[in-house]
């Protein structure tokens, strides 16, 4: 995301298909249920808050955003 002011004009909405493509699949993946689980095996002794609920919002609308930074 951060290198993609070196995208030339003419490729402009590959890369925002693409960065919108992995952004869905970076956030849905359960990235705090993932970590939680690695620090309750490195940590059995400790006990950690449980996670905050998740939002009803549905992360493939982010597909058809007409804008997606701001």
């Amino acid at each position: 995301v951060h290198d993609s002011y070196w995208t030339h004009a003419c490729d402009v909405d590959t890369m925002n298909r693409i960065l919108r493509e992995k952004f869905v699949e970076l956030y849905d993946t359960p990235l705090l249920e993932n970590l939680l689980e690695e620090f309750q095996k490195s940590f059995p002794d400790l006990k950690f808050p449980p996670l905050p609920e998740r939002g009803d919002f549905d992360l493939k609308e982010v597909l058809d955003s007409r804008y997606f930074f701001n």
